[in-house]
């Protein structure tokens, strides 16, 4: 899996028109926290369960794909979840995915509170938000 630094990642979409932009985290994080522009929500985990089911994950994506050999970038809130969700893929036979190091949000500061060090967000990159 390749790890995409977040400018590296929005260089990687805007240059690769048939990469899929996925998003890992949970409906409501997507939807309420805010979300690069274009991605799929394909949540490695959901509520109430909140339990990975890598294959279940890899199937979600398989369908979403136009075939195993399309480039997959992945975004979660922090990086954290999609090494998993990547480790996934590759498993179930995905050739090219990618990760936004430190996702979305980024890492926590001193105080608790993302978006203040690293991430997406924290770039000034495209998002939007519900």
């Amino acid at each position: 899996m390749k790890n995409l630094q977040p400018q590296e990642a929005w260089q990687y979409v805007q240059s690769q028109p048939d990469v899929l932009f996925v998003d890992v985290r949970m409906e409501i994080e997507s939807l309420y926290v805010g979300r690069p522009p274009g991605v799929v929500n394909v949540p490695w985990y959901e509520y109430p369960e909140l339990q990975a089911d890598p294959a279940a994950f890899a199937a979600a994506v398989a369908r979403e794909a136009q075939d195993k050999t399309q480039p997959v970038l992945l975004i979660c809130r922090s990086g954290q979840r999609t090494l998993d969700a990547g480790k996934a893929l590759e498993d179930a036979g995905f050739a090219n995915v990618a990760h936004v190091v430190h996702g979305f949000e980024g890492e926590l500061d001193a105080q608790f509170r993302r978006s203040t060090l690293s991430g997406w967000r924290f770039e000034g990159l495209p998002w939007e938000q519900m």
